[in-house]
């Protein structure tokens, strides 16, 4: 259990690494006017945000389920 605790704190660290950094960079940006840019990185997140929506295998997962389901189920029915 301690591991855990470990690894979520360590996580949650590293994420908040990221954040503070992209904001550091927003904040940075707008300071030197860069807007043209800060318009280019948001349509280039947003892009990259929907392809990894967009190929996420989320059917993959539920098919597992029902494969583990209808094995149990098979299970039953022998008795």
């Amino acid at each position: 259990m301690v591991q855990t605790r470990r690894g979520k704190s360590r996580r949650r660290k590293i994420t908040l690494l990221w954040v503070a950094v992209a904001t550091a960079i927003v904040v940075g940006l707008l300071w030197m006017e860069q807007i043209a840019l800060l318009y280019v990185l948001a349509t280039l997140g947003l892009t990259v945000l929907m392809l990894v929506v967009a190929f996420a295998d989320l059917e993959g997962k539920s098919s597992s389920n029902e494969v583990s389901l209808n094995e149990t189920n098979a299970g039953e029915r022998r008795r």
